[in-house]
């Protein structure tokens, strides 16, 4: 899907207070962008932010970052984020493939992917964001037993995803194919996707994977 191009989203996003230009500075300090030692979790493919910016206001003693790479994308968070008074909330414009280069090893709780892109086609299956080589960068950033949260109403990408995500060495603790109707629908915070798809009927699948706890750690 081709995104509309916004003039001046560039510089309004460099401009914002709300997005850190050099998050690269911050690896393994993320305590100070923050001014606290509160957990890290970060949510990859953010959108428009809507449920990142809910569980920081939910949840103020956890620190959140959000990545989202598309300029027209992150400027529709930024501007609903002016309405919010969200200290323990960042934005980053970043490619999801340099994580490493942004967070030290285990400096990361918990990753969230909500309805990423698909790349439905086979040549593509590297750019999915739970393949073996996306999984591996998570593992680089995520604590021992940190956890990588994962929701799509795309049957196929999920079925792939509980194919892949074993085979590059992680655990899937729990999954559904019908979130809504399924005992880990309470206490589930909606995305904007999540709210539409379920309003057209369509089920929501999640699954929950753990890092792999090496003996050495």
């Amino acid at each position: 899907m081709r995104l509309r191009h916004i003039p001046g989203s560039e510089e309004m996003i460099t401009e914002s207070p709300y997005v850190i230009q050099k998050p690269w500075e911050y690896k393994g300090r993320w305590a100070e962008a923050f001014g606290s030692k509160n957990p890290v979790e970060i949510e990859v493919g953010m959108g428009k932010g809507k449920f990142l910016m809910e569980l920081a206001g939910a949840n103020r003693d956890i620190n959140y970052v959000g990545i989202e790479m598309y300029s027209s994308v992150l400027l529709k968070a930024i501007q609903r984020r002016q309405d919010m008074d969200l200290s323990n909330l960042w934005f980053l414009r970043i490619d999801a493939r340099t994580l490493a280069d942004v967070f030290a090893p285990g400096e990361v709780h918990k990753i969230y992917l909500n309805f990423s892109d698909p790349w439905p086609k086979d040549r593509h299956a590297k750019r999915r964001l739970t393949s073996p080589e996306f999984m591996a960068v998570y593992d680089k950033i995520l604590k021992a037993g940190g956890l990588v949260e994962f929701k799509t109403d795309n049957r196929g990408l999920f079925e792939y995803s509980l194919e892949s995500i074993p085979k590059a060495g992680w655990d899937v603790k729990m999954h559904t194919f019908d979130l809504h109707r399924s005992p880990w629908a309470q206490g589930n915070v909606m995305t904007e996707y999540e709210t539409k798809f379920a309003s057209e009927g369509k089920p929501i699948c999640k699954l929950i994977a753990e890092r792999e706890v090496l003996i050495s750690e």
